[in-house]
């Protein structure tokens, strides 16, 4: 042990030695935090700690896994394996799984992602013919998430008045009564959702003080991972386990504070020491990652907040490039101007594109620098896109393996009883639910005995139902011998799943083809991986229950193509790269609008900047545009390269907008009245010429009331942009000589008369 102990630094190297008492260690920025965790984990070991009796909890599965392989390398496999280590949802879903019974669960219970919860909550809004535009999807999803992270059960959301007032006042009185049928449909369905995995585990703790026990006895020590991220409820289940024998060492940095939009309280962390009286404080202030003008930047910018630990990272890497910040004129020209930047520094430094990252604010944001990268022929991905589990294809296979654990899940019931087609409809469906509503029970209860249900079907109808179920029936019965890879070979081939797909000769259709066969391959590699593990039969359920915790970034197959990376700076914590252009630095857009009369949100987008800095190796970019198009806008001035006088203002109806321009267009040129000009309306290479004309009539109506008389007209593409959409308008005040020379033969690229 002492060989790798001697690896460490001195701040490092105490943090992992003091196991005294509650400990907080502060990481700063690369300065080797999972290092220290992984180290103190095999020190604990050393001392004679059971591994099993090492709670290890993280944020992201990629994490529990980097960690689990570092520490098998110091103590083995057999060693590692035996940690209780991994995410917050995954410990707990485990423990749920064990302990089912005592909050009226099975043991089997389904996980709903966020797809699965958004369609159940859709058809419940729908169900109560409620306005969809009121009771937006998204909001009421979110208004329950944060309740259940507040520990606010659906009973007790309806006993309190403030919440009733608040939703009264935000014109949706329902919300109570959604929640309150979300809650009872999920448990007929014997699902959970993620947030339900720590509201029941905070539940089952309060409400079984013999179990809460039996796991503070069997927990002997219990470290935390970014622990400046945990909401309430982590906190609360983490401090139920260690509040008497104060064995815990929590890791994090308050400077990396971002995530309060999803329930995340910085002051879990900020009064860790008041939580834990003795708490040994160790600082972790050594950057590995940036080069010193870089760890300068991000702390003159993060010691402007007020709430923080203070601390001083330094690095000792050499001086480095300074921070670069360049101002552009638009969004486009800022996106041309990252392109540029990082062929120029290919060229000068031979990076690879994968040592190249873009970070935004929004999402929205990525379009027109993806743009700007495909016309200078980078190749770049965006992280968290749609990833492998959630692609329709392998969703609908899912959804049937998830039936077969629990013939209960609804959301799962829905996706299947007609995919592939059986003639089994909408009607049918909706019919089966509401007798399902009605009664109190699931669908596949119904499904059982639709004539005790009084189900309104004919007797065609019946008989594709009774298939249906009794296929569902045989694969329940084929899954109590068979193996999880066993049993989804089967499926995909007698459900007609295979059949379907391979029909399909699209390439949109082999893409999906090889999904399928991605996913039976890694169903295989799971259960050999088990097995591996001492596992002799790996069922469905192990299978369902490691893939319903799958994360985005657990998932990215691109991880290791030479692409360049876009992603938002929420989605980079926690990487680094080489070289980092952070973009769109402007009032309102970063730091965001939503932060403006808010202190507090100021500084947790000061820490999202810091984030997005600190990701930075050798070079980092900061970049910001004088104007920027939004959805609704429109960029409106005289000339085509940001001359004075460009500004962006609310997009307008055609007949607005054809008139502005030629307002602007005289009042600037102040012809007499009688004059003849010349007009030339030209849609820089991305207006329809259909459009061009409808803006040109306008134009011409106004040039006659105005005392104008038109000569000539050019429409078209004859003046193009490459970074700018919609249209120009030039008026030539025109003299005999210049009709002339307008009337005169020419047969030059692009114009001919």
């Amino acid at each position: 042990m002492e060989e790798y102990l001697n690896k460490l630094n001195e701040s490092q190297r105490e943090a992992v030695e003091y196991n005294e008492g509650p400990s907080l260690v502060i990481a700063g920025a690369g300065s080797g935090k999972t290092r220290v965790l992984t180290y103190k984990i095999a020190y604990l070991v050393h001392l004679g700690l059971a591994p099993q009796s090492i709670l290890a909890l993280t944020f992201t599965n990629k994490a529990a896994r980097e960690m689990k392989e570092r520490i098998a390398a110091i103590t083995g496999d057999q060693t590692a394996r035996r940690l209780w280590m991994g995410t917050f949802h995954s410990i707990f879903s485990r423990i749920l799984r064990y302990e089912a019974e005592h909050i009226g669960y099975p043991s089997n219970f389904t996980i709903y992602d966020t797809t699965d919860s958004k369609s159940l909550l859709k058809a419940i809004i729908k169900e109560m013919q409620l306005d969809d535009k009121v009771y937006r999807l998204g909001m009421v999803q979110s208004r329950i998430s944060n309740a259940k992270n507040a520990l606010v059960t659906w009973k007790a959301y309806e006993q309190s008045k403030e919440l009733m007032q608040h939703d009264i006042d935000s014109k949706v009185p329902l919300l109570r009564e959604i929640y309150k049928r979300y809650q009872n449909r999920c448990q007929q369905a014997g699902a959970m959702d993620f947030d339900d995995l720590l509201l029941q585990t905070n539940i089952l703790f309060r409400d079984h003080p013999q179990v809460l026990e039996k796991y503070r006895s069997f927990f002997q020590f219990v470290l935390v991972d970014e622990y400046q991220d945990t909401n309430f409820a982590q906190h609360l289940i983490v401090q139920r386990l260690c509040e008497q024998h104060r064995r815990i060492c929590v890791v994090g940095d308050d400077a990396q504070s971002i995530y309060s939009f999803r329930g995340a309280n910085i002051d879990n962390i900020l009064q860790f020491k008041n939580q834990y009286p003795g708490c040994r404080i160790f600082k972790l202030e050594r950057n590995y990652r940036s080069t010193q003008n870089i760890v300068n930047a991000a702390n003159s910018l993060i010691h402007k907040n007020k709430e923080q630990i203070h601390k001083n990272v330094y690095s000792e890497k050499e001086e480095g490039s300074k921070v670069r910040i360049s101002a552009s004129y638009s969004d486009y020209e800022e996106g041309y101007a990252v392109a540029s930047a990082i062929n120029e520094l290919r060229l000068r430094k031979d990076y690879d594109y994968v040592d190249f990252a873009i970070l935004y604010r929004t999402n929205a944001q990525s379009r027109i620098l993806e743009e700007a990268l495909r016309k200078r022929g980078i190749p770049y991905k965006i992280y968290g896109g749609l990833s492998f589990y959630q692609r329709k294809e392998i969703k609908d296979i899912i959804s049937y393996l998830r039936l077969i654990v629990n013939p209960h899940d609804e959301e799962a019931f829905k996706r299947v009883i007609n995919y592939p087609s059986r003639g089994i409809g909408d009607t049918t469906v909706g019919k089966v639910i509401s007798a399902a509503t009605d009664n109190n029970v699931s669908l596949w209860t119904v499904l059982n005995a639709p004539v005790d249900y009084a189900l309104p079907i004919n007797s065609g109808t019946a008989k594709k139902l009774t298939d249906f179920r009794e296929m569902i029936e045989r694969f329940i019965e084929q899954n109590t011998r068979l193996s999880a890879e066993e049993m989804a070979a089967i499926v995909v081939k007698e459900s007609g799943i295979v059949s379907s797909l391979f029909q399909d000769r699209s390439v949109e259709g082999i893409s999906k083809q090889e999904n399928l066969q991605e996913l039976l391959k890694g169903i295989a590699e799971f259960c050999e991986l088990r097995r591996e593990e001492g596992v002799e039969q790996v069922s469905l359920a192990d299978f369902l229950s490691e893939v319903s915790l799958l994360t985005d970034q657990d998932n990215d197959k691109d991880e290791q193509a030479n692409k360049v990376t876009m992603m938002t700076v929420h989605a980079a914590k926690g990487l680094e790269f080489k070289n980092v252009f952070v973009v769109g630095l402007e009032e309102e857009l970063f730091p965001s609008s939503m932060s403006k009369d808010n202190p507090r949100a100021v500084e947790e987008e000061r820490r999202l900047f810091y984030v997005a800095i600190t990701r930075a190796e050798e070079h980092c970019y900061l970049s910001f545009a004088k104007t920027r198009f939004r959805y609704g806008k429109m960029e409106f001035g005289i000339g085509h390269h940001g001359e004075p006088g460009i500004n962006v203002q609310d997009l307008k109806p055609a007949k607005d907008i054809a008139r502005q321009m030629a307002k602007a267009v005289i009042d600037d040129m102040e012809p007499e009245e009688g004059s003849e000009v010349a007009v030339l309306m030209s849609g820089l290479g991305a207006t329809p010429v259909m459009e061009l004309y409808v803006l040109y009539d306008e134009v011409e109506a106004y040039l006659e009331e105005q005392g104008l008389s038109v000569y000539k007209v050019f429409i078209g593409d004859y003046v193009t942009s490459l970074d700018m959409n919609g249209a120009a308008l030039t008026v030539l005040k025109l003299d005999d000589e210049l009709k002339e020379l307008l009337d005169h033969e020419a047969k030059s690229p692009g114009i001919e008369v």
